[in-house]
């Protein structure tokens, strides 16, 4: 393979990360739930109350993939209501899942996450609490 050969692989590659990640971004404004809860440092703790995790949460999305982090995934809304929003998403290379997130208030919502990381299942469920500023 040629130099610009691969550099225009490269190229595209990008431009499709860059398109997926975009639509997922958009999903999450647009999903009524979601923007009600409020940006800010959140903690997910499991039924024990141990904490799973600590993130800065900008975009409420971050919330639908709490096994993959801020890696850049499609996101496809597949249900959603006044109080609950379920997403599906994929992580090219890393994994895919299905999330539930049930809202309670604007800083407190449940988390109910299956799928694949790393080709290993999971299973999770999580309280998101918003603690403070990040």
């Amino acid at each position: 393979m040629t130099p610009i050969t691969l550099v225009v692989r490269a190229a595209v590659l990008t431009g499709f990360c860059l398109l997926f990640a975009q639509h997922g971004s958009t999903q999450a404004q647009t999903d009524p739930m979601l923007t009600r809860l409020e940006a800010g440092q959140w903690e997910l703790r499991n039924a024990a109350g141990n904490l799973i995790q600590s993130i800065c949460l900008g975009s409420p999305m971050l919330l639908a993939q709490p096994r993959h982090g801020a890696v850049a995934c499609s996101r496809d809304v597949i249900a959603a209501d006044e109080n609950s929003v379920t997403v599906n998403y994929s992580c090219p290379g890393v994994g895919r899942g299905r999330t539930r997130i049930r809202f309670e208030t604007p800083r407190l919502v449940q988390i109910d996450s299956q799928g694949l990381d790393r080709g290993t299942p999971f299973a999770m469920r999580a309280e998101a609490r918003r603690t403070g500023l990040c």
